[in-house]
């Protein structure tokens, strides 16, 4: 299993990044997105947005690959969520439903208001492939450097 955090503070207050985060798909800078569908909303008692979404991603596979390691190079991902108004608190977790012996991804967001006035994102990946075959270091090495690459992107 690999492991990679960051974190980012952005000068705009956090309902303008909150509303960005959720506005992120589709764009330009994320063409590896083929669709994204909510699949279930709804408001706790805690008055917390609750949000499931269904997202199709599209990847290629690395030349050294074996042939047939997966049936198709597009992935299903949920994304569930839960916006805390109250709070200022945006809580993400992202994970791929299907390939998931040779790579699952697991992403957590949490987006949250600073004292300044500020909005701090902390993002954290687990990637981890059960292939086998001595190739499941390199695929969580790729898995990583694709994870970073998307992240900077979008």
């Amino acid at each position: 299993m690999k492991w990679y955090s960051q974190s980012f503070s952005y000068d705009d207050p956090w309902a303008t990044v909150a509303l960005a985060y959720f506005l992120r798909y589709p764009n330009p800078y994320a063409s590896h997105i083929i669709s994204c569908d909510v699949v279930s909303r709804h408001i706790t008692p805690e008055g917390s947005l609750r949000t499931s979404r269904l997202i199709l991603k599209r990847g290629v596979l690395p030349k050294w690959a074996p042939q047939g390691i997966v049936s198709r190079a597009e992935s299903w991902v949920i994304e569930e969520s839960e916006v805390n108004p109250e709070g200022k608190i945006v809580k993400c977790i992202t994970r791929n439903v299907d390939h998931v012996k040779v790579l699952q991804v697991i992403e957590s967001v949490v987006l949250r208001e600073t004292l300044g006035g500020q909005t701090l994102q902390c993002s954290e990946a687990r990637v981890i492939s059960r292939f086998g075959w001595g190739l499941a270091k390199r695929i969580e090495n790729l898995g990583v450097t694709r994870f970073k690459s998307h992240l900077e992107k979008a």
